[in-house]
């Protein structure tokens, strides 16, 4: 990044990130490209923010030395027990059975 930074004449002051901090950040801009994505206007941007939200999953994986592979694994098994939202089935509650003594 900072080479496009300064390949468009501008500046910018940068550090390398220890680890904890690393995982630390990537968790805030999960959070601030999440915001975004809420408040997109168009589809358009709604894209791009899901696209700079993907980058992050990749780079968080790999800081957890989890394969996009594995993570798509895990993804598909939590759908198969649980269901996913592809349909557009909203789950509003689940009451659970009361135990018998």
């Amino acid at each position: 990044m900072p080479q496009i930074i300064e390949a468009g004449g501008n500046t910018c002051s940068i550090r390398v990130l220890k680890q904890g901090e690393y995982i630390e950040e990537i968790k805030a801009k999960m959070q601030e490209e999440a915001l975004e994505f809420l408040e997109a206007a168009s589809l358009k941007e709604a894209i791009e923010e899901l696209a700079d939200i993907l980058e992050l999953v990749h780079t968080a994986i790999q800081m957890y030395g989890v394969t996009y592979e594995q993570l798509e694994q895990i993804r598909t098994e939590k759908q198969r027990q649980r269901g996913g939202f592809s349909k557009g089935i909203y789950l509003i509650e689940v009451e659970a059975e009361a135990e018998l003594i």
